[in-house]
């Protein structure tokens, strides 16, 4: 475990080194982004280690996995925990009986379910709006994995009737760019998006952009949250 624990450590310091560069750049203060790492694949042990590091924020993918994950956590109450896959109408219940966060809201379906859920499980969550950032406003990678995201010209549509919603609270916005070329150009678009919804929602300030490799372009547009696994975890071949 302490081999871990200093490969976690060496590997989140190299992260936040890149984040902090990557602020600076641009101008902006490092404490302005928050680290949510992706611990999709890897034990809870993993999460409870970062957590002793100073993680306050880790991502999940899969529910199956997540929940049976959150439920062994040891350091449960310091971790705010994210749902950033693409989110089945039939798994919204579930999901919202123990994410703290869902960043991949794209279709108004889910917005009944998980509203309904979270009321008969007295929790509020907050919610980000996934935008499809392909070429032509098609569907986008969710989270990490899947494809999902509301073509960017109904994502205000969508986000009125999240902030609608009685147990929802709207964050803001989360976007992938597309696997191919520049992205900067996608992470500005989710920008422009983000502040049309931002003048109607003033508390909608979430802007959840940027992975290991792409994390710099997306502190450049204005990134609030980073959504980084690789870069920390490694792979779970890397473990032997």
């Amino acid at each position: 475990m302490t081999v871990r624990r200093d490969e976690l450590a060496a590997r989140l310091d190299e992260v936040r080194a890149r984040i902090a560069d990557a602020a600076r750049a641009s101008g902006r203060d490092p404490r302005e982004v928050e680290l949510v790492v992706v611990t999709k694949r890897f034990p809870a042990s993993d999460a409870d280690l970062l957590a002793e590091l100073g993680v306050t924020h880790i991502g999940e993918n899969k529910d199956q996995e997540a929940a049976a994950k959150v439920a062994e956590l040891a350091h449960r109450d310091a971790l705010t925990v994210h749902f950033v896959g693409q989110l089945q109408s039939n798994k919204a219940a579930h999901v919202a009986s123990y994410a703290d966060v869902v960043q991949s809201l794209d279709r108004p379906k889910l917005v009944g379910a998980l509203d309904r859920a979270a009321q008969r499980h007295g929790r509020t969550l907050d919610v980000l709006v996934q935008v499809g950032l392909d070429e032509g406003g098609e569907d986008a990678a969710a989270g990490v994995a899947g494809r999902g995201g509301v073509a960017p010209e109904e994502a205000a549509r969508l986000s009125d009737l999240v902030a609608s919603a009685e147990a929802l609270r709207l964050r803001g916005v989360m976007g992938v760019a597309p696997r191919d070329g520049d992205p900067r150009p996608a992470f500005a678009r989710l920008r422009e998006v983000a502040d049309g919804i931002r003048a109607d929602h003033s508390d909608a300030t979430w802007l959840s952009a940027g992975m290991s490799g792409d994390l710099e372009a997306a502190v450049a547009e204005g990134a609030t949250h980073l959504r980084v696994g690789t870069a920390i975890l490694g792979t779970r071949a890397s473990l032997g």
